[in-house]
């Protein structure tokens, strides 16, 4: 199963994994053309900077194997797809109890106060399971991968930086 991993190092800020989150989740799943509609569309990664201003991280549901967003929603509105191995939920059961909110631990799942159902991330399934988040990714900070390829190539990475003498 492929999942939705970051290169820190390369994360600019810049917030275009953003907007193409909420373009490709609105109903016209064009940006301009949702703000100009007066939609109100709700991204499902957020990128987070630490205290120190110097790391930015892209960050949205990791796909729990174990979700306790699952555990606590009481209308079975969020469901482990058992196919897809993602979180899913069905918005038509939500009712916005925020249950799901408050126990997830990443902070990922997002309140729509306006149709008062929860919002995160399903890895653009509806589009084609070709997250819009990678595609707009300027630097490439973030790629949807196997996570043995991920690890493989970081591997690559440090081998040849240490090499080269440019890792400790």
């Amino acid at each position: 199963m492929r999942q939705i991993l970051v290169k820190t190092e390369r994360c600019l800020g810049c917030k275009s994994c953003e907007l193409a989150c909420s373009a490709i989740h609105s109903g016209s799943k064009d940006f301009l053309a949702a703000v100009l509609g007066g939609e109100r569309s709700v991204r499902r990664v957020t990128v987070e900077t630490n205290r120190e201003n110097t790391v930015n991280i892209p960050v949205q549901c990791r796909q729990c194997r174990e979700p306790k967003c699952v555990s606590a929603c009481m209308t079975g509105a969020m469901y482990l797809d058992e196919a897809t191995g993602l979180v899913l939920n069905r918005e038509e059961k939500c009712v916005g109890c925020w249950m799901c909110v408050m126990v997830c631990p990443y902070g990922v799942i997002v309140p729509n106060e306006e149709e008062k159902k929860a919002v995160k991330c399903d890895q653009c399934l509806s589009g084609g399971h070709d997250p819009a988040c990678v595609k707009a990714c300027p630097t490439g900070a973030i790629e949807f991968i196997e996570i043995s390829q991920f690890d493989k190539k970081r591997k690559q990475e440090f081998l040849t930086k240490f090499i080269a003498g440019e890792e400790a």
